[in-house]
């Protein structure tokens, strides 16, 4: 690991270092209730949801990770993001150890997810105000930031001051890519990050989301439902299976390797399922017991 890494944890550790995110043979099992057992049996039984994950990013990239419900997408941001702790493996963000210098870790990333937590009584505008501040932006900084940010997203003015708990899934979700793009994030994870959107605000996220990388060097990992979205946007696209990564290539190869025209039939020659099947038994986000 890079000695600066070591030495000014909360600093991106070298400028010429070139790779943004490393992981290897990184595992996570969750215990889930065993239904086979009978109703009321309290049996738990372990359940694989990242198997032994490899791959790396480059400083600037954005990958996407295509993946059905249950695949293990939610589970690899959350690793990622310091959320969850791992069963084996290891992952370096920017040289820092995820799992032993997460402090330092969560101040070069910024997670973008389905089911992002606010503070609900407060407004959009005083959650970005709250966010700012422990990324270390002055309120000199914010004050013009804040509301540029909402408007590039396409959340409404008038809306502004109304509390969290009062707007729809798809206004939340405006807010939280406005969260993480405030502090302009040396790692961006987004997890499903136009969920709920409409057709112009999803555009206008996606090119806020190229606007980031150019002009920020930002790094981005993408994870999706949508493949055209992912097409747009990622330099590679990888295949997540069964918490197992399948191929991470760019599109075209991806396409050839596997004889399909589109994404979609490469996805379906490399997992032998459509893209729109479903495993909930497998969903990280359900039904996890500790």
């Amino acid at each position: 690991m890079d000695t600066h890494a070591r030495t000014a944890p909360t600093q991106l550790p070298s400028a010429d270092l070139t790779t943004a995110v490393e992981v290897v043979d990184l595992r996570k099992v969750f215990l889930r209730r065993d239904k086979r057992a009978g109703r009321f049996s309290r049996r738990r039984r372990p359940v694989p949801a990242i198997k032994g994950l490899t791959f790396s990013i480059a400083r600037g990239e954005c990958v996407a990770i295509l993946g059905q419900n249950g695949s293990g997408k939610s589970t690899l941001v959350r690793l990622l993001s310091t959320l969850l702790l791992h069963d084996g493996g290891s992952a370096h963000v920017f040289g820092h150890d995820v799992f032993r210098e997460s402090r330092a870790v969560r101040r070069l990333v910024n997670r973008v997810s389905v089911e992002a937590s606010f503070f609900k009584k407060m407004s959009a505008s005083e959650n970005l105000s709250y966010a700012a501040r422990f990324y270390g932006m002055a309120a000199g900084e914010t004050k013009d930031r804040i509301p540029e940010i909402l408007g590039r997203v396409g959340f409404p003015v008038e809306r502004r001051s109304e509390p969290m708990e009062a707007l729809s899934r798809g206004m939340q979700q405006k807010v939280a890519l406005a969260r993480a793009l405030l502090t302009s994030p040396v790692l961006l994870l987004l997890d499903e990050p136009t969920t709920g959107l409409d057709p112009r605000s999803k555009r206008e996220v996606q090119d806020f989301i190229r606007e980031i990388r150019g002009s920020h060097d930002s790094t981005v990992l993408l994870c999706t439902h949508d493949l055209d979205e992912a097409e747009a946007l990622a330099d590679r696209v990888g295949i997540l299976d069964r918490g197992e990564l399948l191929a991470l290539e760019p599109a075209d190869v991806l396409r050839e390797r596997f004889g399909g025209g589109t994404l979609e039939d490469a996805f379906f020659a490399a997992t032998g399922r459509s893209f729109e099947e479903e495993t909930p038994e497998e969903d990280e986000d359900r039904e996890v017991f500790a």
